[in-house]
């Protein structure tokens, strides 16, 4: 009785504050309880798969970075010449940051959301489908930013970072993270089989592959050049490499927006999706 008069109270006192507000239908403010079931999923069964991000990028930072550097010597990133591992480091990275958030906004949430169906018990209480997506993709954003602590350390005892700004790639790695977590899971919420996943690690290796990470995309002829600073990793590539060397330029202000932008999109289009899954 105790605890149903607490409950109660809690679930009066959220729609009081969600009364008259534009978003009340889809919004109660408490997306942080999906970071907290995420916490301890993480504690128990998801810690390998968070390692495992983390790993990844630096073990191809030694192998290319060290082993592939040692053949190819320096590169020019078009300001400057830089050692290969410095070049890749900071492409690795937002690569990292990209695969976490991809990984969490596809795998996962189809998982959560036609096998456990945590979806649909959480908006049957006063979350709503934004809180939903907040929460899913604050967490892809915590998962870019730790491999971005963790790999700068990486990065630094190998000597890679010659600038303070190199710090900015934490904040970068989290914005990445979000414009990704946010179209990831839009897409997601319109798949009907766990097959259609294979679609997106389809688009994801060449992604990896030719958006600069490992060369210049000046590699490429004109034509495709501007195809592929349209991706969202070259983008991402663009803005960490502007980083790392500390170039800060109106170019940067522009991929920072890029990313604001799609993962605005993303975050909207996922909220509507949700709310017509769940809340019809």
């Amino acid at each position: 009785m105790i605890l149903q008069a607490l409950t109660s109270t809690t679930a009066v006192a959220i729609a009081q504050r969600r009364a008259g507000l534009a978003d009340a239908g889809i919004r109660s403010g408490r997306a942080r309880m999906l970071l907290l079931r995420n916490t301890l999923a993480l504690r128990t069964s998801n810690a390998l798969a968070f390692l495992t991000g983390f790993v990844e990028p630096v073990l191809f930072l030694v192998a290319f970075g060290y082993g592939v550097g040692a053949l190819i010597g320096d590169v020019s990133d078009g300001e400057q010449s830089v050692s290969y591992a410095a070049f890749i480091a900071p492409a690795l990275l937002a690569a990292s940051a990209m695969n976490g958030a991809i990984y969490d906004s596809t795998f996962n949430v189809y998982f959560k959301m036609h096998f456990q169906r945590v979806y649909q018990a959480m908006m049957s209480t006063s979350l709503g489908p934004l809180d939903v997506a907040l929460g899913e993709i604050g967490w892809a954003m915590i998962r870019g930013a730790s491999y971005a602590v963790g790999f700068l350390v990486v990065a630094t005892l190998f000597g890679l970072t010659t600038t303070w700004w190199s710090l900015l790639l934490i904040p970068a790695a989290m914005l990445i993270a979000f414009a990704f977590a946010a179209i990831g899971m839009s897409l997601t919420s319109l798949m009907t089989s766990f097959q259609q996943l294979n679609w997106l690690q389809f688009w994801m290796l060449p992604l990896f592959l030719f958006s600069g990470t490992f060369y210049p995309i000046t590699a490429y002829p004109d034509w495709l050049q501007v195809i592929v600073q349209a991706t969202p990793l070259w983008q991402g590539i663009a803005m960490t490499r502007s980083l790392a060397f500390g170039v800060i330029d109106m170019a940067l202000m522009g991929h920072v927006l890029y990313f604001m932008v799609i993962g605005a999109l993303g975050l909207l289009a996922t909220t509507r999706r949700l709310n017509a899954l769940f809340l019809r």
